[in-house]
């Protein structure tokens, strides 16, 4: 339904949670969850490095590497930068 993210009830989920939460931590994968072909909620696997300090956008941020296209992109910035004007 969404890209290629596996989509649950909230039926299905609830039969099949302890599969699905070790599917999430083991393949590294995300899960939406929804009733009535209405996605309701996401899940991901918890940052291996969480950092108590930041909000936890950032960290769901820098776990799930929504910056990655910058990898291809020239070093304008430097992570240095980055983190003074956003963290």
């Amino acid at each position: 339904m969404y890209m290629n993210i596996k989509t649950l009830s909230t039926t299905e989920f609830r039969k099949n949670i302890s599969e699905m939460l070790s599917l999430i931590r083991e393949e590294k994968g995300s899960l939406i969850i929804g009733r009535r072909n209405n996605p309701e909620a996401i899940i991901i696997p918890f940052p291996k490095n969480f950092n108590s300090n930041l909000s936890e956008i950032s960290n769901i941020n820098a776990y799930s590497e929504s910056f990655s296209f910058l990898d291809k992109e020239p070093n304008f910035y430097s992570a240095k930068d980055i983190k003074k004007k956003y963290v």
